[in-house]
């Protein structure tokens, strides 16, 4: 095994941290979990140790490392709803960028130099033209969400150069679905993705499902995206975390965890409907502003450099995943 074995994960709460805690204690890695629960889950901490903190108290996560002799982080403590950030936006660069400034401060103080930080496909932009989107585009967000990952990509960066920090921003685009055998899942408050919605709707606990446009120039008029099972995800983190593991000095990389295949909104639906063997009511709504009608990664980067390939991510698997975890 290799020699990085504690592992601070914060934000290891939430969805995808708590399928990435899993994915690394699963990889032989003793894990840390740090959350301030404030979206994260008690019951979702899978962790070795729990502590609970804020993200922006140096002094705790500097003493937390130094304990527990912490060799690497994984970041996701983040406030992540891009429509939110537009009406509130000191909140975000509160959280997503100052507090992440006092966990690199504590990193510091602790003497630790890895870090795998939860990145998002919104530092893109509306560059849809582009569409598979690759980690060669400009970054160019257009809200407060995707411009509070995009700064801590540049401090990333720099700290990289001038502190010889081994950073790995990853690049989300949709994930989807729960873990394979039910142990964590999605449990947004409020829900705002697809998948759970519409599931909630064949359950009977939404009337129905919005379908925000029909009229795009796709094969069935309806948004195309790219879904990635969260379990892919969390191997994608243990995956960039091995890698950093083989650099002798600073460096920064940032990869698309993504498919290269897209799903529109329609077939997500037809497939929870098949699936569920219920009833799926759908009520066709105006466009979004600012929705592209192709949003797919390309992923060549993380396949190449960390060996990863998506090996949960076809629909089938990704619904029947999340319909089993929301009836568990």
């Amino acid at each position: 095994m290799s020699s990085t074995k504690n592992i601070l994960v914060v934000g290891g709460a939430g969805y995808i941290g708590s399928h990435t805690t899993l994915a690394l204690k699963e990889a032989g890695y003793t894990v840390v979990v740090y959350d301030n629960l404030s979206t994260g889950h008690r019951d979702a901490c899978f962790g070795d140790v729990f502590v609970e903190g804020e993200l922006k108290d140096r002094a705790k996560l500097a003493e937390v490392m130094e304990k527990h002799e912490i060799e690497g982080v994984v970041h996701f403590a983040a406030l992540i709803e891009a429509g939110v950030s537009v009406v509130d936006p000191l909140s975000f660069y509160q959280n997503n960028v100052a507090s992440t400034l006092a966990l690199l401060e504590a990193m510091q103080d602790a003497n630790v130099k890895r870090i795998v930080f939860s990145s998002t496909a919104a530092v893109y932009g509306d560059q849809t033209t582009s569409s598979p989107l690759s980690e060669t585009l400009s970054k160019a967000p257009i809200n407060p969400y995707g411009h509070s990952k995009a700064m801590v990509e540049t401090i990333l960066e720099s700290a990289a150069t001038a502190y010889g920090l081994q950073a790995f921003a990853l690049r989300y685009f949709n994930a989807a679905g729960a873990d394979p055998e039910c142990r964590t899942g999605e449990r947004h408050d409020p829900e705002t993705h697809l998948i759970p919605l519409i599931i909630q709707t064949a359950q009977g606990v939404r009337e129905h499902i919005s379908v925000f446009g029909k009229d795009y120039e796709t094969p069935d008029g309806t948004c195309i995206r790219d879904y990635i099972h969260v379990y892919d995800l969390a191997e994608g983190h243990v995956a960039a975390l091995n890698f950093l593991q083989g650099q002798n000095t600073g460096c920064f990389h940032a990869a698309n965890l993504g498919t290269g295949q897209g799903y529109s909104v329609l077939q997500v639906i037809n497939a929870v409907a098949e699936i569920s063997k219920k009833p799926v009511k759908i009520i066709e709504a105006e466009r979004r502003p600012g929705d592209p009608a192709v949003l797919v990664a390309d992923p060549s980067v993380a396949n190449q450099l960390l060996n990863w390939r998506p090996m949960r991510s076809d629909l089938k698997s990704i619904v029947e995943d999340a319909w089993r975890f929301a009836n568990a």
